[in-house]
């Protein structure tokens, strides 16, 4: 069997110093009652802050663009109480030793009207249309666009100010900033529209307007994807040349740190290789990345969040080995920690026996 060791080794980046590699993914868990993230939300990251969970990447936690959320439930980063709700989460994951970024989210076109803490309020997207390619609102505004742009500084200034260790930009799965990415949702003719550079612009300047909020020591982490919620098949970047291109303006920016999200975390990105996307992206920048996918289980999210299956344990031996030949820097780990707040701390105790299968009907510690 493959020693563990490489997941609990240290990393750091600028001022986050972690204790080892191990991350834990954000999930959206509808709890936080009037975006107000209470104790119970403190409890649920400090159990596995407590554990050897090295980094906690939050759930999707709303800007303050009146169009970015469709849940009520889904905690915000702006209200006063809900500000005081996460400088108590960070606490108490300090507190038991862990680090802590919010996922910055908004969550774009995937909004339907009437949805939300603001029913009234417009949904955002770049140019107006539904995942369907369907035109349902006119094309923002530069001046629309610059304000999406804004409130991601102003959240990221909230979350160095309150005690956080760093933040993640929630770019991925065809919400509003993947939304630019994507040329199915993007089909404008300005600076932000057309090519793969222009298309990643609006990301870039949202790594700028963090950066002029947190200054140059505060770590920044973008999560971006391939693929779709609408289209699990989609690709941004058909080819590493592809890629370079789409990454270059996000690098030039100021980004830290990669989350590059896939389904799979063992499955190969592109064909001739045996590099996960989080591992081309490593090659291609330079920068730190994390890789994320089925980590610690056999099947991917979709059978077991969407279709209620369960999935078995998989080996950490591949995961471990891609680690130590620096493939990638940092492991998010999603469902394993959902169910089993000791999940990390098992691993690092070689108690892979007590680690079980994922069974999503089992999910008390959940909430």
């Amino acid at each position: 069997m493959t020693s563990i060791s490489p997941l609990f080794k240290p990393f750091s980046c600028k001022n986050l110093h972690l204790d080892n590699r191990i991350v834990m993914a954000p999930m959206t868990r509808n709890m936080s009652p009037d975006g107000v993230p209470g104790q119970n939300v403190a409890d649920y990251y400090a159990r596995r802050a407590a554990a050897d969970v090295g980094l906690i990447i939050t759930e999707g936690t709303s800007i303050d663009r009146p169009g970015s959320s469709d849940n009520a439930n889904v905690p915000n980063f702006y209200q006063d109480d809900a500000i005081k709700g996460w400088e108590n989460v960070a606490r108490q994951v300090h507190a038991k030793g862990g680090k802590i970024a919010p996922q910055l989210w908004h969550v774009g076109m995937t909004r339907k009207p009437g949805k939300g803490p603001f029913p009234d309020a417009i949904s955002d997207g770049p140019s107006g249309i539904t995942h369907t390619g369907k035109q349902v609102l006119p094309e923002p505004s530069e001046s629309d666009i610059a304000d999406m742009i804004a409130s991601f500084g102003r959240a990221a200034k909230i979350a160095k100010e309150i005690g956080f260790d760093s933040v993640e930009i929630h770019g991925a799965h065809g919400y509003l900033v993947d939304e630019f990415f994507w040329e199915g949702m993007n089909i404008r003719s300005d600076q932000y529209g057309g090519s793969i550079e222009n298309r990643s612009k609006f990301g870039a300047d949202v790594i700028r307007s963090i950066r002029s909020e947190v200054g140059e020591d505060f770590p920044i982490i973008l999560r971006f994807s391939q693929w779709k919620q609408q289209n699990y098949d989609a690709k941004l970047a058909k080819t590493p040349k592809e890629l370079e291109r789409f990454l270059g303006g996000l690098v030039d920016a100021g980004l830290d740190i990669f989350h590059c999200s896939t389904r799979r975390f063992w499955e190969p990105e592109f064909d001739g290789s045996d590099l996960n996307l989080a591992g081309w992206v490593k090659k291609i920048t330079g920068l730190a990345t994390i890789t994320v996918g089925s980590v610690g289980l056999s099947s991917d999210f979709i059978g077991s969040l969407v279709n209620q299956e369960s999935s078995e344990k998989r080996s950490l031996d591949e995961l471990s080995e891609r680690l130590e030949k620096g493939e990638f820097d940092l492991v998010a780990v999603g469902r394993a920690l959902l169910q089993d707040p000791l999940w990390a701390q098992k691993v690092k105790a070689g108690k892979f026996d007590e680690l079980s299968d994922y069974d999503p009907k089992a999910m008390a510690e959940y909430f």
